[in-house]
């Protein structure tokens, strides 16, 4: 038998999930670092037809229907679970990321949807379960499972369930973040890519995915600059980002100890563990010289995750 949903019982669900950097150089759809910069989910059940409302940076950008990925998802866990469905849903998305930038906003929406869904239908799914229909979404787990648990989360798939280790991320490091004016999907960025790499080139990314989880491990951080460095994808996808070079060494010279693509770019990533101010200043002005405009934030990461609770302000209306 179905659940039975009650929507005059039921709450308002809030969802805070973080945004998130990928592949980090080498870890190409496997690794994340979950970010302090976040988006807020609201979803409520509704007597009347569903309604979709976007507030907060690139609005205009992100579709204010039923179409959106979020409405989706919520969509996803009521078929999954068995649910009943209520007439409609009051979905609210304040997006605090960048749009089509490579920091994980539609992973953001994707588990936004998905972990207020679950708390309406009394969580009948795992995070680990909502994270393999967020990773089937999305097409793969490494911004999804950085923003549902925090740190940095190293995953891989098997026969479509998504396996993660999640590393503490150390609190002293800074992310600057060069967020160019113009937007890159990931559709695009992966249309550059080659169908198939050279072997010593998938060497070459083993060795430094591996070097680059051992060095955080440990504390050595003074190997990042080489265990950040790629061939798979920053050779290709670098080639739509004007200035992508000079921004780079901008950084590294000024005292970055690495810088990579933030997913699919085009924003850039410079890791510091000092001289961060400086470091975005540089590669803010380094963009500047290819008539690039571009928005600098410096960052921490979020060690949390995702974050939900429930408003009991329907409840005291009633």
């Amino acid at each position: 038998m179905p659940q039975t949903f009650n929507s005059e019982s039921s709450e308002k669900v809030i969802a805070r999930i973080p945004a998130s950097t990928t592949n980090l150089g080498p870890g190409f759809d496997v690794l994340g670092l979950a970010l302090q910069l976040y988006s807020t989910v609201t979803l409520e059940p509704s007597e009347t037809d569903s309604e979709v409302v976007v507030s907060g940076v690139d609005a205009d950008k992100i579709p204010s229907t039923p179409a959106h990925i979020a409405f989706q998802a919520v969509e996803l866990v009521f078929k999954r679970s068995g649910t009943k469905r209520p007439n409609g849903f009051k979905l609210h998305i304040d997006n605090g990321i960048p749009a089509i930038r490579g920091l994980g906003g539609s992973g953001t929406a994707i588990l936004g949807g998905l972990l207020t869904a679950n708390v309406l239908c009394d969580t009948p799914f795992s995070d680990a379960e909502l994270l393999d229909f967020a990773t089937e979404i999305e097409g793969h787990p490494d911004n999804v499972a950085a923003s549902l648990y925090g740190g940095i989360v190293v995953s891989a798939q098997e026969n479509r369930q998504v396996h993660t280790v999640q590393l503490a991320c150390p609190p002293e490091l800074s992310i600057v973040l060069a967020i160019p004016d113009f937007p890159l999907s990931t559709k695009q960025a992966r249309e550059v890519l080659p169908k198939s790499v050279d072997f010593a080139d998938a060497v070459y990314n083993t060795s430094r995915s591996t070097l680059l989880i051992a060095s955080i491990a440990t504390g050595q951080f003074e190997m990042l600059r080489v265990a950040m460095k790629d061939r798979l994808h920053q050779p290709y996808r670098t080639s739509l980002i004007p200035g992508f070079n000079d921004v780079a060494e901008a950084a590294i010279t000024n005292g970055a100890l690495s810088v990579a693509l933030s997913g699919a770019g085009p924003t850039i990533a410079a890791y510091c563990l000092e001289h961060a101010e400086q470091v975005a200043t540089q590669m803010q002005t380094a963009f500047k010289k290819h008539q690039i405009v571009c928005d600098i934030k410096i960052l921490k990461p979020d060690a949390d995750g995702a974050n939900v609770h429930t408003s009991c302000s329907r409840l005291n209306a009633m």
